[in-house]
């Protein structure tokens, strides 16, 4: 598959990962009237960052437990010096999440910002992260479980001669999947553009996306239950 392990330095909004990541390249074309394109392109601009609310004191917990209780024949750090680590890692996240949410009014410098067009609603962000019930629902509404990665605007192809059209070409890195869910949902959202999605895939790689693709349209308009998770501490 033609993808990488985080190829990019790590979002200011970090938090550790329990899982393995497989990053694919996606690109995505957005075509049709021009007034329309503008249109999405605007609403479409944003930081590219979920405004979780993080539970800094879990957070401060998982830097700690490695370091103070680690695998077999890995050196121990004291538990003094673990838990200051840990603290000041804590701080650090804290303060560049805060940073990140700080300039959600004003930047606009990802061009593809799943959140602002098909934005997590409030209970779910209250959930953090890592809830099972935050996965089902980035996975039902978006189709990736992570903010997309490394968007950028490419190149247009429209043929120059079909007046009054314009199209967006956005190239970005999705983690494990493309983001299928969200294009269902945005087409139904602007039915005057046609929105045409194509991951980068290693030869015959292809089967199980193009399967997903066609999962997602079926399952356009069904609803995905949210399990209860656990509530922010404190």
């Amino acid at each position: 598959m033609a993808t990488a392990d985080e190829p990019f330095p790590q979002h200011p909004s970090w938090h550790p990962e329990r899982t393995h990541t497989d990053w694919l390249r996606n690109t995505l074309a957005v075509s049709g009237p021009t007034e329309e394109v503008v249109r999405f392109a605007a609403a479409a601009a944003g930081t590219g960052v979920i405004p979780w609310v993080l539970d800094l004191a879990a957070l401060e917990e998982e830097f700690l437990l490695p370091m103070a209780a680690p695998l077999d024949g890995v050196p121990a750090i004291n538990l003094t010096g673990a838990k200051l680590l840990a603290r000041r890692l804590r701080e650090a996240v804290a303060l560049n999440h805060q940073r990140a949410l700080a300039r959600m009014s004003t930047d606009r410098s990802c061009p593809l910002d799943l959140h602002r067009l098909l934005p997590l609603p409030a209970a779910i962000l209250r959930l953090g992260p890592e809830e099972a019930a935050s996965r089902e629902w980035l996975l039902a509404h978006w189709g990736v479980t992570r903010p997309l990665r490394h968007v950028e605007v490419l190149p247009g192809k429209l043929d120059g001669r079909r007046k009054k059209m314009a199209e967006l070409r956005v190239g970005f890195w999705s983690a494990d999947w493309s983001p299928w869910q969200a294009v269902v949902r945005l087409r139904r959202s602007w039915p005057a553009l046609a929105f045409v999605l194509t991951p980068d895939y290693a030869p015959g790689a292809a089967d199980g996306q193009g399967a997903s693709a066609a999962e997602a349209r079926a399952s356009e308009g069904s609803g995905s239950s949210v399990s209860r998770g656990r509530a922010r501490r404190g």
